[in-house]
Formats: C-alpha cells, sequence, structure tokens
C-alpha cells in the first residue's frame, strides 16, 4: 500500500513522520506515526532535507505524496531549489502554522475554540502567531532569535563552566560537544528533579531549581513578546498552544499562564507536531491524463453533424481548445455582415411602406400599385429583386446546438448589371448605394383644389 510522508526543517534539525496504515484526519490517533530525527549540523538545512527526502523515497519507493513545511518565503525558496537540484518532484509546501493546526484540530486540542495564539519556541528562535482556526489564517505574526533553545544551551554551558566543574573547551569541536551536552541535561529536566552526565572537560551537574532561576528572565521575556502580538493582532484570543522542542520545559507553559491569565496548552511531543500535522496534509497527487489529440479537443468543444463536417473543415473553425473562441466569433461577426446588407434594404422598404399607409395609399405602396398609370411604377416592376429579400423555401432547422458553427447558405450568383442596362432615375426614385433603385410613387393631393379667383366654384 502506497503512503504518505510529512518533512518539517528546522534549523537544528529536520524531522520525518509516516503515519500508520488508517492513520488519517478521519481516523486519527496521535501516537500512531513513525518519526524520525535528522540533525543538521554544520550543513545546509535545506540540503539535508533533500538528502533525507532522497533516502527515504530510495527505501520505500510507493510513498505516494510528500509534504514538506516552510516557516517564510525564503526558506520555501531555499528548500525548493534543493530538491530539484535532487530532481525530486512529488512534493506540495505548507506552512509550518497550517501543518500545526491540522494536527491540533484532528487530535482535538483546539475543540471549542476559535482563536489561538500559537508559541512556537524551537532550537533558532521563537514565533507568535495569532491563528484563526476555522480558516487557518495567520491574523498577526512575530519571530525572534534572541529567545531560543540554542540560547538557553548557552546559558547552561556558561554557567557550568563558571561554576569551575567543566573546563572551557579549546577548540569548536569541543565546545560543539558541550553544548549538545547540555541540550541533553535541559530535555531530561523536563522529566526529573536533577542530572549529572559525565564528559571529558568534567561533569555537568543541574537541578531543575538552578536550571528554572537561570532561564525565568529568557522566559519570562518571551511571555512579554507573546502578549504583545496577542495585544497587536486585536483578535479575541482564547487560548495559547505551545509547541516546539522548548515547550517541554514546564516553567514555560506556568511563566505564560501567569503573564497572559488565558488556558495555556502543551500538546503531548510538542516537538513533532508540525511534521505530523505535515503528514496528514499529504495528498496523492492525481493521476496526469493521456495527453489529448487534436481531434478529440476539436469533439469537446461543440457536438458537430455530419453534414458540417465539410464546413468545418473549409473554415477551419477549431484550432484547440485555448483558440475556439476566436473562429467561432469571426463566423458570427461574418453572418451578422452578411445580413446586414439586407437589414438594410428590408428597412428602407418599411419606411417607404410606412409613409404609404401614414398617407392613405398602403395597398398601392405593398401591391406596386398595378393600377397607376406612371412610368416609375414599369421601372419598379422590371428592376431585379435583391438575392438577399427572397423568402427562404427550406424550413429552419431545429437543432440550435450547432446554429453558430454551422456554415452559412451560398450566396445566389445573379448576372451583373450594367448601368447601360438599369432604367434612367426618375423623379421619385430614390438612389441606395448598393441596392436598385426605389421607387416611391405619386402621392395624390389630400385636399380638393380651390377654383382660380374668380371663378365659382363647381357644384
Amino acid at each position: 500500500m502506497s503512503s504518505v510522508l510529512g518533512v518539517s526543517v528546522g534549523a537544528g534539525a529536520v524531522r520525518v513522520a509516516w503515519p500508520h496504515a488508517g492513520n488519517s484526519a478521519d481516523h486519527f490517533a496521535p501516537d500512531r506515526f513513525d518519526l524520525q530525527t535528522v540533525p543538521v549540523g554544520d550543513q545546509r538545512m535545506e540540503d539535508v532535507a533533500a538528502e533525507t527526502v532522497a533516502g527515504v523515497l530510495a527505501a520505500d519507493p510507493d510513498v505516494a505524496a510528500i509534504a514538506v513545511t516552510y516557516r517564510s518565503e525564503q526558506y520555501a525558496k531555499s528548500v525548493r531549489a534543493a530538491l530539484a537540484r535532487r530532481q525530486l518532484t512529488n512534493y506540495e509546501l505548507v506552512p509550518e502554522v497550517v501543518a500545526a493546526v491540522e494536527f491540533l484540530q484532528a487530535s482535538g486540542e483546539l475543540s471549542g475554540l476559535r482563536t489561538i495564539a500559537l508559541y512556537d519556541l524551537g532550537s533558532a528562535g521563537l514565533s507568535v502567531s495569532v491563528v484563526d482556526v476555522a480558516s487557518r489564517q495567520v491574523r498577526y505574526s512575530e519571530r525572534t532569535s534572541d529567545i531560543s533553545g540554542d540560547y538557553l544551551d548557552s546559558l547552561i554551558r556558561e554557567q557550568q563552566i563558571a561554576s569551575g566543574r567543566i573546563a572551557h573547551p579549546a577548540d569548536p569541536d569541543g565546545l560543539a560537544a558541550l553544548d549538545e551536552l547540555c541540550r541533553q541535561a535541559k530535555e531530561q529536566l523536563s522529566a526529573t528533579t536533577a542530572v549529572a552526565l559525565p564528559s571529558e572537560h568534567g561533569l555537568v551537574l543541574l537541578s531543575q531549581e538552578n536550571f528554572e532561576a537561570l532561564i525565568m528572565l529568557a522566559v519570562e521575556s518571551s511571555a512579554r513578546m507573546a502578549r504583545d502580538v496577542i495585544m497587536r493582532s486585536e483578535q479575541g484570543v482564547q487560548a495559547v498552544v505551545v509547541i516546539g522542542g522548548c515547550a517541554r520545559i514546564p516553567m514555560v507553559a506556568r511563566v505564560l499562564e501567569r503573564w497572559l491569565s488565558m488556558p495555556v496548552t502543551v500538546p503531548a511531543q510538542p516537538d513533532s507536531v508540525v511534521v505530523r500535522g505535515a503528514a496528514l496534509l499529504a495528498r496523492p497527487t492525481r493521476t496526469a491524463a493521456p495527453p489529448v489529440s487534436f481531434e478529440a479537443k476539436t469533439e469537446q468543444l461543440a457536438i458537430v453533424r455530419p453534414e458540417d463536417t465539410a464546413a468545418k473543415g473549409r473554415r477551419g473553425l477549431f484550432r484547440g481548445r485555448e483558440s475556439a473562441r476566436g473562429p467561432v466569433r469571426d463566423l458570427a461577426l461574418g453572418r451578422r455582415r452578411e445580413l446586414s446588407v439586407a437589414g438594410i434594404a428590408a428597412g428602407a422598404l418599411v419606411v417607404v411602406a410606412a409613409l404609404g399607409l401614414g398617407l392613405g395609399w398602403g395597398p398601392q405602396v405593398l401591391q406596386g400599385d398595378s393600377h397607376s398609370n406612371s412610368a416609375p411604377s414599369s421601372a419598379t416592376t422590371s428592376a431585379p429583386r435583391p438575392a438577399a429579400l427572397e423568402p427562404s423555401i427550406a424550413p429552419p432547422p431545429s437543432d440550435t446546438t450547432n446554429a453558430s458553427i454551422a456554415a452559412p447558405p451560398p450566396v445566389r450568383q445573379q448576372a451583373p448589371t450594367t448601368e447601360a442596362d438599369a432604367p434612367p432615375p426618375g423623379p421619385n426614385t430614390i438612389m441606395v448605394p448598393g441596392l436598385p433603385p426605389i421607387v416611391v410613387p405619386t402621392i395624390p393631393p389630400l385636399l380638393p383644389q380651390f377654383p382660380p379667383p374668380g371663378q365659382p366654384p363647381r357644384r
């Protein structure tokens, strides 16, 4: 069965999480994960992440999806470049805050909460983010490197050297080894009251009381920062959730609760909350569809009837999905131009008919005035009728699906008329460019004629 993989990239370590079979957001168990931690050391964290992912894929080729978390856009750019150098493409990048909220929601830690403050204290720094739980949007966030797990380790180291029990290392390798020993002492103090760790430089001896007194100012400073972030966000924060490696220190939650006067929650295994949330967000990629042929693309645009195939080939209406609108639009414009000529002629006749109807000569105008003895009427009957005005014999098609893409009917060809064949324009002839002469019949006087002065009127 294929599996998914979550990867979190931190300054001190790269963590990897595999959910057990069936462990998803719908059927979730917080402890049903296989976890692996890879120290970064002197290497770049993005290179360690790329090497870790490549090693996992080489050992388990059935991994269907990978989600890699990032803290900022600069982190995302570096991780993406490192994965590209390894030619790794089957992955997605997700923000650390989104991955953390995904895990906390699945585990029930955020039940009934709308807005939280996420306090993430790791080895490289502290991030405080005010997050809307429903939309998973960060309303306000700040980060500092003045307070970090590495800084707390350095406080322990300097205290041990100042006590006289530990000699100051003479080289950088010895100093790094002593820092690692102090880190182990700090982690062990989360579950015990005192630790004693031997080393080649002496005995690291530390009690819980001494350790809390040593880091009190730093933790209170982080609580002050969290309070300021919540106030600047202007959001109704209901609770604080503490994650990161330093969340295991019991004093951190106590100080935050005292300074913020609100509930503070520390989930189990707070240092792996982000990577487990990334594993829940990893989604298998969809199988790529087979390439679509040119003919198949054209069939997706419209239903073409068999009799329209020739017209489609002549006019080249289909040029792929992206350019399909252009040819159809051009064809529609062409048909509009053809109909506009007929519209002009029909409009002129309508105007003439309206004038005749208004003056009481409707039948003569519409029928050509067969009883009129005027010369212009003969010119009207002898003039050729334009093809655009001839009535169509074929009934209109009932299928309107392909009306916009069907080829227009062929225009009937007529014998060209010369100027010599056309009758001379009469006094009542209206000349319209591109149309045959339009003759307006002579309108008789509407009122009786009055006799000349001096003659009696006829009775």
